[in-house]
């Protein structure tokens, strides 16, 4: 974890997907940092609250509140974009992270565990950044608590630029990303708003537990990896509050890449 500061002071976050893994990790990122935070969930609204209780307790922390919503429904995501405004008074950053697999062939995929994972991973990630604009314009520029007019940090993947074998709808969802938030940066960058992504490459989290969970299959993992570990939630936490925070404000319609070197393709080390 990231040494507390005050880089987010005065802030406030929604980040999706939070009860767990990824998302999990950058709501505690950002708390620490001092930034409000929502914790999204769908399920399981005991873990959201405790994850949110644990940074509200922390001193140096925000305050933290959760807020269920399916990212894919247009009603919820507008909702808990209002809930959020009316209890913290605006929105500064905004961190679709929400996502998930239903993985098969191709020939044998069904059309609804296509449409699921689009629903979710893209079309979340539209309507949870066009809310968030909405907000950050409504509102305007807050001089001495962000030089941006709002951060958006979308949750992608190594996979929006390696294709994936088995997971068509999973890569079809990060490679449609790509177009999305650069498009946003293009059309939004002069109203200073600013939109990136972080991509993360193997993390260490439930959805691919099978990938990491035995020596065997990590030794597997690591032949991926040039730099011979796993990355860890926290990985992408940090990622997150630096592309949150003003130190990062001339960096925008960008995606960075937090996998280890994943994508410099260590297959080819031997010549291919």
């Amino acid at each position: 974890m990231q040494k507390p500061n005050k880089r987010l002071a005065g802030q406030t976050a929604i980040v999706t997907g939070a009860s767990s893994g990824i998302g999990e990790a950058i709501a505690i990122a950002l708390g620490r940092d001092g930034a409000n935070v929502v914790v999204n969930y769908l399920s399981h609204p005991e873990v959201a609250e405790e994850i949110a209780q644990k940074i509200t307790a922390d001193d140096l922390c925000g305050e933290a509140i959760a807020i269920k919503c399916d990212v894919s429904k247009e009603d919820q995501v507008a909702a808990m974009f209002k809930q959020t405004v009316n209890h913290f008074g605006t929105l500064d950053i905004c961190v679709p992270n929400a996502g998930l697999q239903k993985d098969a062939a191709l020939h044998e995929m069904k059309l609804e565990d296509w449409q699921l994972v689009l629903d979710v991973n893209l079309t979340g990630q539209f309507l949870c950044a066009r809310e968030a604009i909405r907000e950050f314009l409504r509102r305007g520029m807050r001089p001495g608590v962000s030089k941006s007019l709002g951060k958006i940090i979308h949750t992608s993947s190594v996979h929006q630029i390696i294709p994936w074998a088995g997971h068509a709808n999973y890569a079809a969802s990060k490679g449609g990303l790509v177009m999305l938030m650069e498009s946003i940066c293009q059309e939004y960058a002069p109203q200073k708003v600013r939109c990136n992504s972080i991509a993360p490459g193997a993390i260490k989290t439930p959805i691919n537990k099978a990938a990491w969970d035995t020596p065997e299959a990590l030794a597997e993992l690591n032949k991926l990896i040039p730099y011979k570990r796993i990355g860890v939630p926290e990985d992408i936490g940090s990622a997150a509050v630096w592309l949150a925070s003003d130190e990062s404000e001339y960096v925008n319609g960008t995606t960075i890449f937090v996998d280890g070197g994943m994508t410099c393709y260590p297959g080819f080390t031997t010549n291919g």
